[in-house]
């Protein structure tokens, strides 16, 4: 089994800063892709930030330039530095991966529980 387990999240006002932190464990193979969804209250869940395998990153457009995903492979850990926060940044924030798992080798997406973000004065 494969886990993701996601800290970092809290309470922020806007233009301010908070790191999230995803870690992957278990019978892991090779991790193809790392990153955040976030789910706003009343909406659907949408790509934040991932990361790939060969380092290539992919961000939501109205991220790009204030969030920042980074990886230390060696311990299947990603990050994702927010900055300059907003208002509608305020969601859940889900880590996923696309892992091929140990055993097996077998691939498919595992999902973090979810960690709360909220952007207020």
């Amino acid at each position: 089994q494969v886990q993701l387990v996601e800290s970092g999240g809290g309470l922020v006002q806007p233009g301010g800063s908070l790191k999230l932190t995803c870690a992957a464990s278990g019978s892991i193979t090779r991790i193809e892709s790392m990153g955040w969804y976030r789910q706003a209250p009343g909406k659907e869940r949408n790509l934040v930030a991932a990361i790939h395998y060969d380092g290539l990153k992919d961000y939501d457009g109205n991220v790009a330039g204030r969030f920042s995903i980074s990886e230390d492979s060696a311990k299947n850990t990603v990050y994702l530095q927010m900055n300059a926060l907003r208002p509608e940044d305020t969601g859940v924030y889900y880590c996923f991966g696309d892992i091929h798992e140990g055993s097996t080798g077998s691939r498919r997406p595992y999902w973090g529980q979810g960690t709360q973000v909220t952007v207020s004065s």
